[in-house]
This record gives C-alpha cells, sequence and structure tokens, in this order.
C-alpha cells in the first residue's frame, strides 16, 4: 500500500486538470503538497482541497519560466515545508496548433520555456534538499506527442520529446544519491477543456480503448513512481494512453 506520510511532494501546474488530481491522490495518501501555478486562484482552491483532505498545503504563485522567481519560492516552500521529497514536473502549456511556416520565435521561445526550461530549473531547485537528504523522487510529464509526433504542433511536440531525454540524462545523472527520474506520458486526457466533436472523431481513429482518460487515471501512473514500490525504476517512460502508441517489441 502506498503511504505518503512524512512525505511533501512539489507539483508545478497543480491548480488544475492533471497536476491538481495529482495533488489530490498524493495528499489522500498521506503527502503534504506544494502547489505551483501560474494562476493564484486555481492555486488556492487546489491548496483548500488538500486541507480538507488532512494535509498541509504552501502556495507558490509564479510562471515557471521565469526562474529567478519561481526557483526563490521554491526554495521558501522547502524552509516552510522543511523538506521536499518528491517533485512532479506537470506545468505545461498546449491548445497551439499550427505548422512549422506558421510558427513565430514568440510561440516556439514560450513553448520550450514552459515544458523544458521550467522543468529543468524545478529540478535543479530541488536537487540539493534531495541530495543531502539521500534519496528523492522525480516525475515528468510529457506527451504522446513527444514519443510519436504530430503534424501541428511541432514546437509541443519537440518539447515534450526533449522532457523525455530529461528523464534518461537525469536517471543517470542522479542515481548515485538514490533520486529516482520517470515519466508518464499521457495522450488525450478529459479535462473539459476538449472540443467534443472533435474528440469522437479523435478516438474513433486513435483510441483503441475507445475514450480519453481521466485525469485521476494519469494520478495513479505519477503516484505508483513516486512510491517505495518503485525504488528500482529510474529513466524510464509510461505511457497512458487508451493504446494510441502501441509499439512493437
Amino acid at each position: 500500500m502506498q503511504d505518503f506520510t512524512g512525505k511533501v511532494a512539489l507539483i508545478t501546474g497543480a491548480g488544475r486538470g492533471i497536476g491538481r488530481a495529482d495533488a489530490l491522490l498524493l495528499a489522500e495518501k498521506g503527502a503534504d503538497i506544494v502547489v505551483q501555478d501560474f494562476d493564484p486562484d486555481t492555486a488556492a482552491e487546489t491548496a483548500k482541497l488538500v486541507r480538507e483532505r488532512g494535509r498541509r498545503a504552501h502556495v507558490i504563485a509564479s510562471d515557471v519560466a521565469d526562474v529567478a522567481d519561481t526557483q526563490a519560492k521554491i526554495r521558501a516552500a522547502e524552509d516552510a515545508m522543511s523538506r521536499i521529497d518528491i517533485l512532479v514536473n506537470n506545468a505545461g502549456i498546449g491548445g497551439d496548433y499550427r505548422t512549422t511556416e506558421e510558427l513565430d520565435a514568440a510561440a516556439f521561445r514560450r513553448m520550450v520555456a514552459v515544458h523544458v526550461k521550467g522543468s529543468f530549473f524545478a529540478t535543479q531547485a530541488v536537487l540539493p534538499g534531495m541530495r543531502a537528504r539521500g534519496g528523492g523522487k522525480i516525475v515528468n510529464i510529457s506527451s504522446n506527442w513527444g514519443q510519436r509526433g504530430n503534424a501541428f504542433a511541432p514546437h509541443y511536440c519537440s518539447a515534450k520529446a526533449a522532457i523525455l531525454g530529461l528523464t534518461k540524462a537525469w536517471a543517470k545523472e542522479f542515481a548515485p544519491w538514490k533520486i529516482n527520474v520517470n515519466c508518464v506520458a499521457p495522450g488525450w486526457v478529459n479535462t473539459g477543456m476538449s472540443d467534443p466533436t472533435l474528440m469522437a472523431d479523435v478516438i474513433a481513429r486513435e483510441i483503441p480503448l475507445g475514450r480519453e482518460a481521466t485525469p485521476v487515471e494519469i494520478a495513479y501512473a505519477v503516484a505508483y513512481l513516486a512510491s517505495a514500490e518503485a525504488d528500482f525504476i529510474t529513466g524510464q517512460v509510461i505511457p497512458i494512453n487508451g493504446g494510441d502508441t502501441i509499439v512493437g517489441i
């Protein structure tokens, strides 16, 4: 049985969707939660829900692409909560479907800044504490589009593919300190933002199990990778997409 009592988890982008589901599931399993989000109102709501589950919560309102501000707030959160044992690099943006010819430098920079830069420097901020305590768990959130690509979002696909590379590099770099680094790669997830007409067509064409994932189904995998049950797993990617990217051995 997964028990996170005495652990503190920092989850970026925890104001809604997958990040909120991660926060609430880990809280239900005993963890105290540091809730980071760009939107202070949704972050506060997640923190409220965490506290209703009997756990402590600390809010970081920041843009993960603002390295100095976010790192300073992560360090302050670690001081306030005494430790950070688990980091879930979940913060991300999407919904910007453009071809290569349509993309401009600003859109490309923003996509990479949130996904890659945000994950990198959040990890850098928690690393000293994890090293000092002799271990930790880092779970990155990529996407099936980072694995298989998509014709209309090359900047998103490349940013999510970079998360896969960071996962493998960090798994090797951090292994001597007993810090496990793994990745979850969701497909389509029902966060209430999908167009039902579009999704009906996508599901029929691409998803063998015939539906979108729920946010908590992604959170179950995050909780597993963050738990002691996954102590001998590092550098791995778990696709959760209803069979969208079935790859042969």
